[in-house]
């Protein structure tokens, strides 16, 4: 799979924790399914993955 830039790498990655905090707060007042949070949490941390995986953040030597 081809690098993503390092500017969709990071809104991928606040998206992704962005999608985690947003399930536990609304778990937090409304009840939800187990299903449905496993579901949300799991969408947040393949997209933290992804944007690690495949983004192209440059090392200094």
């Amino acid at each position: 799979m081809k690098r993503i830039s390092r500017r969709n790498a990071l809104i991928l990655l606040s998206i992704g924790l962005f999608v985690i905090a947003i399930t536990q707060i609304i778990s937090r007042y409304v009840g939800l399914s187990d299903l449905l949070k496993g579901s949300l949490v799991g969408i947040g941390f393949g997209l933290l993955i992804l944007s690690v995986t495949f983004g192209k953040f440059k090392t200094v030597y």
